[in-house]
């Protein structure tokens, strides 16, 4: 029987995730991935300390071992960097994907293999199944919690060593499965917030990290100076709220559009459909990556824009290796680059890429 080691976050989800496992008769161990710790005046509210005491006593109660995996360096160079410089790059940068690839299916992943283990399992909302003999990744069962945007750019051979054992759950039953099997962290709020920091603004975060860098702000309709901003990596494309400019007489608001980064510009327009920038019927994507077999080089397949979009048909089109131009059948709001786009035929989980370059 192969062994499989749990990714234990404190949350309920995890915990669940090993409860079935152990049910279902495998080895299981549980670990707690320490990433990020709030010391030496680092900034991030990560309640590490009592997530590592709630998925401990998880593991207590279900009578699995339980370990501490530190991460931390791992996590600074491939999330972290990752994540600062793509703000000053004028991106919009998704750390909670890169995480999954990087580090749960990355160096957490490498570090189960070598310690014995077969698998390493989450407790994310996806199913895995099979098409044409390779692993594949399924919608979660609870659309509303569906996770596998996330495991856009995963790997095909992480795929093979994944187990996502709540994605036929929703999470009302995943909650009572919890409280039956008496798990003490069975009614713990879901956490919030950047991957492994923890509950804390980004814009937050990037001042810590990211300094100032005051520039014009531009209504993009007519070149007009409205105002200051104080650094774009500070604003993402489609914010409304909080960009410093007031609304007109006839109470319509601004809305973020733009960077230019060579003046240090950030470009503003009245929400609506017209709006310069706002709206993208064509984008190109780098960075692709499928979790199985690639898909031909012309075809109609179907992508989310973004986590809580859903999934809307596009024309892919390849422009060469791991870059594609994509059309959309309806116009998208507020695309940004270095933001992720995932690819689906119906429920199964194609791959992903990165918004590259937008029109």
């Amino acid at each position: 029987m192969k062994k499989i080691l749990v990714a234990m976050s404190g949350g309920v989800d995890s915990s669940v995730a090993a409860l079935l496992l152990k049910r279902e008769g495998f080895d299981v161990e549980g670990a707690y991935m320490k990433n990020w710790i709030n010391e030496d005046n680092i900034l991030g509210d990560c309640p590490w300390q009592q997530d590592i005491e709630d998925a401990q006593a998880v593991a207590e109660k279900l009578g699995i071992p339980f370990r501490v995996v530190n991460l931390m360096e791992d996590y600074r160079k491939k999330i972290v960097e990752y994540l600062l410089n793509g703000y000053q790059t004028g991106a919009t940068p998704n750390p909670d994907v890169m995480c999954n690839r990087e580090i749960k299916f990355g160096v957490f992943l490498d570090y189960a293999l070598r310690e014995g283990f077969g698998r390493v399992a989450t407790g994310h909302y996806a199913r895995l199944s099979s098409t044409n003999g390779s692993p594949a990744i399924l919608e979660g069962k609870d659309k509303n919690k569906d996770q596998t945007y996330f495991l856009a750019l995963m790997k095909a051979d992480q795929v093979e060593r994944a187990s996502f054992p709540i994605g036929d759950l929703e999470k009302p039953e995943l909650r009572k499965i919890a409280r039956e099997a008496e798990l003490p962290n069975a009614d713990k709020k879901d956490s919030q917030g950047i991957c492994f920091i923890g509950n804390i603004r980004m814009q937050d975060f990037l001042n810590e990290y990211v300094p100032e860098n005051p520039g014009p702000i531009i209504r993009a309709d007519d070149g007009q100076e409205l105002g200051r901003h104080k650094g774009l990596h500070l604003f993402t494309i489609g914010q409304r709220k909080g960009i410093g400019v007031p609304s007109n007489t006839d109470f319509q608001n601004y809305v973020v559009v733009g960077k230019e980064s060579d003046r240090n510009a950030l470009l503003v327009s009245f929400e609506r459909p017209e709006a310069p920038g706002l709206y993208s019927s064509k984008c190109h994507v780098s960075e692709i990556s499928f979790l199985g077999e690639s898909i031909p080089d012309s075809v109609d397949i179907e992508a989310k824009v973004r986590y809580r979009d859903p999934r809307t048909p596009i024309k892919y089109q390849r422009n060469g290796d791991k870059t594609a131009q994509i059309e959309f059948s309806e116009s998208q709001r507020a695309l940004a680059l270095g933001q992720i786009i995932a690819f689906y035929e119906g429920e199964r989980l194609l791959g992903g890429g990165v918004y590259s370059r937008i029109e």
